[in-house]
């Protein structure tokens, strides 16, 4: 290797270090909540729903009293890792985790999310690995006061160790689990109300778990962007208010 190169080679290794001590700084903060966010693309989603669904959570992300809520802490951030899951190999990383004190770092993150395109993966659904999967990324983040994992899904599990199987794992202490359940279109376009009852049934009492677990519900995927809201600012302002309200006395 000539001079040149050593040079270009010793930059690069300088920059690297540089960018891992900023991250590990970063993640080093206190950090009030760890929010995985865990997204359904198996073989029922098309590629329709799938842009519905990272751009849903993108708009809902941005959306000003989701970004308030998030923001309210800047010293304290909320940490927020996104991921895709399908089959029971197939758990995609789209988003590892990212503390969010400012807007910036907000939009870097949305920018993220509407720029990325669908992968090939298993079409079934291993809603019970997913749950795992989530799981031991939230045990990454030991440090925050609150870790919360959430799924997505329109359908049950098929495939794998199923949500109830898996219900006393040790990776799964102190996770609260909550779920965003999404209906199906009829073929004549309307929703299938009584399969959303149905669904939202089993999320309820196989998958969400923890104190103050709970499953929001999407008609459709065309309505998963307003569920995403309401689910966010369940989790996220509630958290921010416990921490701010006074003590009673």
């Amino acid at each position: 290797m000539g001079q040149h190169g050593k040079y270009r080679a010793l930059v690069g290794a300088a920059a690297l270090a540089l960018t891992c001590g900023v991250v590990g700084a970063a993640l080093a903060d206190p950090c009030r909540q760890a929010l995985a966010l865990g997204l359904d693309v198996s073989g029922s989603v098309n590629e329709r729903e799938y842009r519905l669904q990272l751009d849903g959570l993108a708009a809902a992300l941005d959306h000003p009293d989701v970004a308030s809520a998030i923001l309210a802490m800047p010293g304290t951030p909320v940490r927020v890792m996104v991921f895709e899951w399908s089959g029971p190999r197939d758990q995609r990383l789209l988003l590892d985790w990212t503390p969010v004190p400012d807007s910036a770092t907000l939009a870097q993150l949305t920018a993220t999310l509407r720029g990325t395109t669908r992968t090939p993966a298993n079409p079934s659904t291993a809603l019970g690995t997913a749950i795992i999967w989530g799981a031991q990324k939230l045990a990454q983040q030991p440090d925050c006061w609150k870790r919360t994992l959430d799924i997505s899904g329109d359908g049950k599990s098929n495939t794998g160790p199923r949500p109830q199987d898996v219900a006393d794992q040790p990776v799964l202490a102190g996770i609260t689990v909550n779920a965003l359940v999404i209906g199906s279109d009829t073929p004549g376009g309307g929703v299938r109300t009584g399969e959303i009852g149905d669904l939202e049934t089993y999320f309820r009492s196989l998958v969400i778990r923890g104190p103050a677990a709970f499953v929001e519900v999407a008609e459709d995927f065309a309505d998963y962007q307003a569920a995403m809201i309401r689910k966010l600012l369940r989790e996220v302002e509630g958290m921010a208010l416990s921490q701010t309200l006074p003590d009673a006395q």
